[in-house]
């Protein structure tokens, strides 16, 4: 199954860093199964930002193939990659282009860090363009399927055992 990622924007007041209140509207990205999971989604993350109020106010699919995250980078870089592939029919060289989603301190860093990502890639490729994107944050979905082995590992409890050893001792259990 693919994942489809969503930008959601989301307008709220925002305390800046010189005390100052401001309206913003900031770009988030995450994935889910569909719109309406992208909407709940947001609204759940969002209400661990932001202790006002806030209001969604556009939610589209997103056209990244990938997302690559770096530690210790802060800005996210929307980059252009052209996948080149010869078409033995023609003889000519075809060109198909994907969206990749890295973060970089800079220019210069998202493209490395675009390079790092396209390098396990056994055709060629080309990197046409690479821009700033407005998403501030990206939030991925975690499966729950950790959490269920877990669940899965704990012993059994034999209710009959646990009564009579909970039972106060001058009460016979039967």
């Amino acid at each position: 199954m693919s994942v489809t990622w969503y930008e959601c924007k989301v307008k709220y007041r925002k305390t800046l860093e010189s005390g100052e209140q401001k309206v913003v509207t900031e770009s988030y990205l995450l994935d889910a199964i569909s719109y309406t999971e992208a909407e709940a989604r947001i609204n759940e993350e969002m209400s661990a930002y932001v202790s006002e109020e806030f209001k969604i106010t556009n939610i589209k699919v997103a056209n990244f193939s990938e997302i690559h995250p770096v530690e210790n980078t802060d800005r996210w870089f929307k980059s252009k990659v052209s996948l080149i592939a010869f078409d033995e029919e023609s003889g000519k060289e075809r060109k198909s282009n994907i969206y990749l989603l890295v973060q970089g301190n800079d220019l210069k860093e998202a493209f490395d860090n675009t390079n790092t990502a396209m390098n396990g890639t056994t055709g060629d490729y080309t990197i046409p363009a690479i821009a700033e994107s407005p998403i501030m944050d990206v939030f991925p979905y975690f499966s729950d399927e950790v959490d269920e082995e877990v669940v899965d590992e704990q012993p059994i409890v034999d209710t009959e055992v646990l009564a009579v050893e909970e039972a106060p001792e001058n009460i016979v259990v039967e």
